[in-house]
């Protein structure tokens, strides 16, 4: 089986693995299209992969895509697991939305940007002066309630298990639980609750490399998104029992061909050697 990666320091150690830099992509068309997968390409090379040379990509095109973007995230989520979402509103930035939404929502309450990660551009809304900054860096008005937590659950999913979950403990600024933004990690056991969620929600959307992040309220979980690229400061055997278990799972997904023999190299090029 032969794989290529696009990111050397997530798949540092993978047995004859093709080391690629991004820009390589156009130079290497023929290894992409024998190799059986392509790791961990950037976002803008997806659709050139995908549709232009077939390949097969890891993490899958659905983490990629409803990873990509919050909005798209939330309207799955509703999709498949519409009692598992916090009220959550989502407007075009003109004047007669935002009037409506301060009307709407309970203060304090959550507003985010679309595209941002690690606990970056999110703020707690509790002032009209809040408000009004948060209209000032956005088109688009993504808002949500403001659940009464101090503390949330990352579940992270490779494939189709559960690699670790473990609690994030509110920051001493308050208001996050992202250890990028000082968020404590805290393992004790997590209620299956968060664990199913996460697992009915990746199944649910062919999502197979994510961290995603699930509050609970009494006995109840909620999601609030998924991280296709995640930390493992709080996975327990670090980048290594992330490896094992990708290898483990890409091994199990390969599909050859036809019965018994391996997918044929393109325009004769040698194939990549065999992972171990």
């Amino acid at each position: 089986m032969a794989w290529i990666s696009f990111d050397v320091f997530r798949t540092l150690g993978f047995n004859d693995t093709l080391q690629l830099k991004p820009e390589q992509i156009f130079k290497h068309k023929d290894d992409i299209t024998s190799a059986d997968w392509v790791l961990y390409p950037e976002y803008w090379q997806l659709n050139a992969l995908i549709y232009g040379l077939k390949a097969k990509v890891f993490p899958s095109q659905a983490s990629y895509l409803l990873g990509h973007n919050k909005i798209e995230m939330t309207r799955a989520f509703e999709v498949v697991a519409p009692a598992n979402i916090p009220q959550t509103e989502i407007r075009a930035n003109t004047p007669g939305n935002a009037d409506e939404l301060w009307e709407l929502m309970l203060l304090p309450f959550v507003a985010k940007l679309p595209k941002a990660s690690q606990g970056s551009g999110v703020w707690l809304i509790q002032t009209r002066a809040d408000w009004k900054a948060y209209l000032e860096r956005t088109d688009i008005l993504y808002v949500q309630e403001y659940l009464p937590i101090n503390r949330d659950i990352r579940v992270v999913i490779i494939g189709d298990q559960v690699v670790c979950a473990y609690w994030r403990l509110q920051s001493d600024q308050g208001f996050y639980n992202n250890v990028a933004k000082g968020g404590v990690i805290d393992q004790s056991p997590v209620p299956a609750q968060a664990v199913n969620l996460a697992l009915h929600l990746a199944t649910s959307l062919s999502i197979d490399h994510g961290g995603f992040d699930i509050a609970m309220v009494s006995d109840h979980p909620y999601v609030f998104e998924f991280n296709r690229l995640f930390g493992n400061q709080g996975i327990e055997g670090g980048d290594q029992k992330i490896r094992e278990a990708i290898i483990d799972y890409l091994h199990r997904k390969r599909e050859p061909t036809q019965p018994n023999f391996p997918k044929a190299p393109a325009n004769g090029r040698k194939r990549l050697h065999r992972v171990a």
